[in-house]
């Protein structure tokens, strides 16, 4: 792709998993992490942008995507393993704190992580998912919203449907039915989940961690501990997957500084499709 950075990546071990990391800059660190079915590449706008701005940016493909490996067993991808996965790879790079900034599972695992290791979050960013709980208890129009979710728990039929048809309705579901070459992170996933094992692998993170009974039940009782440190949730008003109740009702699990930003027009994918948009609202939230 002709706006992809050249970017230093490094192998690290972590329990018995090896994680492929974006390791860019220095200066306080900022942990950046993707989302289904993407890689650190989502990031790349933002990597360019804060390490020019004297930040360390680390950027791992997460358990089961990217050059990372790829456990085959759907345990695999419970989130107890990917809270301990951010913890190990934060180890790695021997940083003890973090911003953390996560976009679609990866912020489900952000708002995860900070809730329960809370020491190691200095300040906390989601892009268009919202806090679990909010997530949960957001009602029916976000149910609706989050129909797939049902579709992708069946190993095989998810598998043959999402890649039929030359990716049609991936390219449907995901980004308003684009013509294949259309949009370079659309083929840019595509060719990562067409290799062997990829697609059942990103899929394992739903198949983990969604249990059916999430679509009649309301999560709002759930005890989450707070968030005490300052926290950011950014929402796309074009999201296609995530309404804006459960970003704006995350606000009821944050006991610091909450601020919410909604980018008008803007699809789910607004890591790359508003980067400009993105880049200085994190710019702003990280200096202050």
């Amino acid at each position: 792709m002709t706006d992809e950075p050249k970017v230093p990546e490094r192998r690290i071990k972590v329990g018995e998993l090896t994680f492929n990391v974006a390791d860019v800059g220095t200066g306080p660190p900022v942990l950046l992490l993707h989302g289904f079915p993407d890689s650190w590449h989502m990031w790349r706008h933002q990597i360019t942008e804060l390490s020019r701005r004297g930040y360390r940016v680390i950027a791992p493909d997460l358990r089961g995507f990217g050059e990372s490996d790829k456990p085959a067993e759907v345990e695999q991808y419970g989130l107890g393993q990917l809270i301990g996965d951010v913890s190990g790879i934060l180890d790695a790079m021997e940083v003890e704190r973090a911003v953390v900034v996560g976009h679609d599972w990866g912020a489900a695992l952000a708002w995860l992580f900070t809730s329960f290791v809370p020491d190691r979050v200095e300040k906390l960013v989601a892009v268009s998912v919202g806090h679990p709980g909010a997530f949960g208890s957001a009602g029916l129009a976000q149910k609706q919203l989050s129909w797939y979710m049902l579709w992708f728990q069946f190993p095989g039929v998810a598998e043959v449907g999402i890649a039929e048809d030359d990716w049609a309705f991936f390219l449907q579901w995901a980004y308003g039915g684009i013509a294949r070459g259309e949009d370079a992170d659309a083929e840019r996933q595509i060719a990562d989940l067409s290799r062997p094992g990829a697609l059942t692998a990103a899929l394992n993170w739903y198949r983990a961690n969604i249990a059916p009974a999430t679509f009649h039940r309301d999560s709002s009782g759930i005890d989450f501990p707070f968030i005490s440190c300052p926290t950011m949730g950014v929402w796309g008003s074009a999201d296609m997957a995530l309404g804006e109740e459960q970003m704006t009702g995350s606000r009821r699990y944050v006991s610091g500084p909450w601020r919410y930003e909604r980018i008008e027009g803007v699809s789910h994918w607004v890591p790359v499709h508003a980067p400009e948009q993105l880049n200085r609202l994190l710019v702003d939230f990280l200096a202050t």
